[in-house]
């Protein structure tokens, strides 16, 4: 059997992450999505296992002493990160493994896991960006303004990715994955 690939997909909060990997897992039945561990609390409807791992800090912080994440990163305050086996018992299924991370994670990734395909998907506008962020309706002002700036951080980066996806639309930006995994 064949061992499967990772792919990371990585972009700023509100270019449609969420939204083109549910799609992209409806269309490809090759893949699946790792859960992320977070220390995070949990948003209404998220469930445990599904959305994340709910952990505490001090068991994020035990894993990473004991070499346990593929990778992992701060953000607005809390740890958020991939745990190895997760990934491999998929990756040992011949499952392609989707990781929706950030850019310090697909740095990680990359120095880790060399063939990783990184994948930076990005909206087609800034303004698009925040429209989307205030259209979640998730989040007071204040945040949504801290994410629009760490999204122009991150914009930066797009350069050291294997690809870039502007996600004008789902369908659009489904069909680029799907040839960048079958290539």
């Amino acid at each position: 059997m064949n061992k499967g690939k990772i792919l990371v997909l990585s972009g700023p909060s509100g270019v449609g992450k969420g939204t083109v990997v549910k799609e992209l897992l409806e269309k490809e039945k090759s893949c699946v999505v790792s859960v992320s561990a977070t220390t995070r609390a949990a948003r209404q409807g998220e469930i445990d296992g599904v959305h994340y791992f709910f952990i505490t800090k001090e068991e994020f912080e035990s894993k990473i002493e004991k070499g346990e994440m593929l990778e992992y990163t701060r953000y607005n305050n809390n740890y958020y990160g991939t745990i190895k086996s997760h990934v491999q018992s998929f990756l040992d299924d011949g499952k392609n493994v989707i990781l929706e991370i950030e850019v310090d994670g697909a740095t990680q990734i990359k120095k880790k896991c060399p063939e990783a395909i990184t994948v930076f998907l990005t909206a087609p506008s800034e303004d698009e960006v925040e429209r989307r962020l205030r259209k979640r309706n998730t989040e007071d002002e204040e945040t949504i303004k801290k994410r629009l700036e760490i999204a122009k951080g991150e914009m930066k980066m797009a350069k050291h990715y294997d690809f870039s996806v502007v996600n004008d639309s789902i369908e659009n930006a489904v069909n680029e994955l799907i040839k960048i995994i079958k290539s």
